[in-house]
């Protein structure tokens, strides 16, 4: 993916050379524009529409709160950094869905943390846009192409209920018992298949969404998908569970 444009905002000079010099030691992340107070940070927002502001909050003229609700009002993916002095505008921040709130002075690991989040998220949105352009893989009457060690089969979406790889092979299992063995890597079913309803949990599995009906504990940092039209389950950590549920 391309470098992702960050815009600063801060009163104090020192602050926002140090700041850029985070962002130039974060991998994936440049420098896209600064401002010293609210005003310079709302023009270079609408000139260059930088999908990450750090602003500190006490920014002087258009306040930092006001200055974050403008922007989430024109461009609600935007991802907002608060920093400043202490916690007291925490609350501000996370009124405007702040991505985090960073107090000064700066901790570089903490800060390039922050942004090695931030980067997760961007490439975790480029590929469900992937995975959306590469439905045009899927038959337009709802059914997925496999190439299977038998041949070719056509199936329907909706009777799909479980993709697992193990040996080297990747498994789709489907309703009244058949599954098919291919080649084709977990990694480009799951780029085949609509996130809408089809979900990532593990490395080695994809499940259906829709024939989800249990989850159950299994281990320490594990647990057990349970699906209905099938005995064959699905192993979810706590982390994908977390985004299944919206922790994420």
């Amino acid at each position: 993916m391309d470098s992702i444009r960050v815009i600063i905002a801060h009163a104090d000079e020192a602050a926002r050379l140090n700041e850029a010099r985070l962002i130039a030691l974060a991998e994936g992340f440049d420098l896209g524009g600064e401002a010293a107070d609210g005003e310079a940070l709302l023009r270079g927002f609408a000139e260059h529409r930088p999908p990450v502001v750090i602003l500190d909050a006490a920014l002087p003229g258009t306040p930092a709160a006001e200055c974050a609700r403008r922007i989430r009002e024109e461009a609600p993916d935007t991802v907002l950094i608060f920093t400043a002095a202490d916690e007291s505008a925490m609350a501000d921040a996370f009124e405007v869905h702040a991505f985090d709130y960073l107090t000064e002075p700066l901790d570089t690991r903490r800060v390039l943390d922050t942004l090695r989040r931030v980067r997760k998220r961007f490439l975790e949105r480029e590929r469900r846009e992937t995975a959306a352009q590469r439905r045009s893989q899927v038959l337009t009457d709802g059914r997925l192409m496999i190439r299977h060690r038998d041949g070719v089969a056509f199936v329907p979406l909706d009777e799909i209920l479980l993709v697992q790889r193990e040996d080297r092979q990747t498994e789709v299992i489907c309703e009244g018992g058949r599954s098919y063995i291919t080649n084709e890597a977990l990694g480009e079913m799951e780029a085949r298949l609509d996130p809408v309803h089809f979900f990532r949990c593990h490395r080695g599995y994809i499940v259906n969404l829709n024939r989800i009906t249990a989850v159950e504990p299994y281990g320490r940092w594990t647990q057990v998908i349970k699906l209905s039209g099938t005995k064959a389950t699905a192993l979810i950590t706590k982390e994908k569970l977390d985004e299944l549920m919206g922790g994420a």
